[in-house]
């Protein structure tokens, strides 16, 4: 099936290779194109993990709680029987190490304007002097926790999915969902506000029960699946304890691109270009970026940048998530293997039921992590590959990358796997078909042109990850050669 062209996503099924770069370019497209967000940033589309769901489905503007129904999603004859979503939590607030390094240069600007009175050359107030009276209403113990911004994202979330598979989220199974989340608390209230939204789908009007209260309990806390990097002894060893792994990132903090920035930032806000670095930019950016997620509010700090700016910074992450989370190390995405094969484990569970015409014992597994979650898993099959690494020295030739995290992982960024079983099929192999879900639009499959693929060509497509890659032998550590004693 090829998609129909359409204002949510510009762009026609092409090639393999192509494919998620015009998904990427057209969401870009779109987030720029359609301003309807009376306090959206010409910045937005730059903000990497930190991107707000809306920006990437700028249609969510209009309507946040209305599905909006991808064309491609299979009908008719064919009923979609389970459905296991990947959830990234909701909005969240900086951490308390972002936090700090904020409170270093918004102390930078304070001390700043004691010295010359915060006017300017021309007498005029100036940006840094605005920064400095700007409210720092950040604290460290929000530390990465969700915000109601960030329930928000997952209570419309859960009345859009509710919405579009009406019969999976049926009153019926209600009691049958499964949900399973990283430990973290932005997880936990994630799955707690999507429960919440399910519960006002379910009762429109009423107050929904404390999540301990709902017929079937908290959610089960497992981070071997959703934080299987934790677990991966090879990961920590080799890239997330390893000083050298992310050589392209602090490259390119030092390089020509980030260094005309912090002469330009230093000049703009008065201060010693001695005084600033790479990180404390970067946190810069990053404020402007979480007081619009968060207050909905365009702080000076956004008055920083231009496009031009945003773009470097925006590379400065994709190259920290490339080399630590994507295909800069092999590792990072052969960790995920164990969640991989629990999603098909799922998936084979429900088409066994079908067959003994039983039913399916768990219609929707809801499963809620981050984006180090996602973005291995979706290496892992494939996709977003560009055909040169991303690297310190070729920012201009990847300005047209597949790999920009913002457009493929914000803030409670989702990816579903969706199980038909379709009547009438001529061969028992075709009753059974998958289509995925990015971001609640169709994603084409990494290795075709089609957006479905009968349940059997997908397995066999990744059977190399389904029956070879073990968690236990990935992660274990190459041991160093030792001499034995033994004659």
């Amino acid at each position: 099936m090829r998609r129909a062209p359409g204002c949510l996503l510009r762009t026609s099924v092409a090639p393999a290779a192509a494919l998620a770069a015009a998904l990427l370019s057209s969401l870009a497209r779109c987030s720029l194109l359609e301003p309807r967000d009376p306090v959206a940033s010409s910045l937005s589309p730059y903000f990497g993990t930190k991107t707000r769901y809306e920006d990437v489905n700028p249609v969510l503007l209009s309507g946040p709680e209305a599905p909006w129904r991808d064309p491609e999603l299979l009908e008719g004859t064919c009923t979609p029987v389970q459905l296991v979503a990947l959830i990234r939590h909701g909005t969240r607030y900086p951490t308390a190490k972002q936090i700090r390094k904020l409170r270093q240069l918004h102390g930078l600007l304070q001390a700043r304007g004691s010295r010359d009175g915060g006017a300017s050359s021309t007498g005029s107030r100036d940006l840094g002097a605005a920064l400095a009276d700007w409210p720092l209403w950040y604290a460290d113990w929000m530390d990465g926790q969700l915000v109601e911004k960030g329930r928000q994202d997952m209570r419309q979330l859960a009345l859009r999915l509710a919405s579009l598979f009406p019969a999976l989220f049926s009153r019926e199974n209600y009691g049958r969902l499964r949900l399973i989340t990283s430990s973290k608390h932005r997880c936990m209230d994630s799955s707690a506000a999507f429960l919440q939204g399910l519960w006002q789908h379910y009762h429109p009007g009423l107050p929904p029960p404390d999540v301990a209260d709902m017929e079937f309990g908290p959610p089960t806390v497992n981070d071997k699946l959703m934080r299987f990097f934790d677990h991966c002894k090879k990961f920590l060893t080799e890239v997330e304890k390893n000083a050298t792994a992310l050589y392209h990132v602090e490259a390119f903090k030092t390089g020509p691109e980030m260094q005309n920035i912090l002469k330009k930032v230093a000049a703009t806000l008065q201060v010693p270009v001695n005084d600033l670095n790479a990180d404390l930019i970067q946190v810069a950016f990053f404020t402007c970026s979480f007081d619009l997620a968060i207050k909905g509010v365009k702080s000076p700090w956004c008055d920083v940048f231009d496009i031009d700016d945003a773009k470097v910074l925006e590379y400065l992450n994709d190259l920290k998530q490339y080399w630590k989370r994507g295909y800069g190390y092999t590792i990072n995405s052969r960790s995920s293997c164990t969640l991989f094969q629990d999603i098909f484990q799922h998936l084979d569970k429900a088409v066994e039921q079908k067959q003994r015409s039983q039913p399916v014992s768990s219609p929707v597994i809801l499963q809620f992590g981050h984006a180090e979650t996602l973005l291995p898993l979706l290496s892992l099959m494939g996709y977003f590959k560009d055909k040169e690494p991303l690297t310190a020295y070729n920012y201009k030739k990847q300005m047209h990358r597949k790999f920009r995290s913002g457009l493929i992982v914000p803030y409670a960024s989702n990816l579903i796997f969706v199980l038909y079983h379709c009547e009438n099929a001529k061969t028992p192999k075709e009753q059974f078909r998958v289509q995925m879900l990015l971001n609640e639009k169709v994603l084409p499959l990494a290795y075709s042109q089609e957006t479905v693929s009968f349940y059997e060509d997908l397995k066999n497509h990744y059977k190399d990850i389904l029956q070879s890659c073990q968690t236990s032998e990935e992660c274990e550590l190459a041991r160093a050669n030792s001499t034995s004693d033994e004659l």
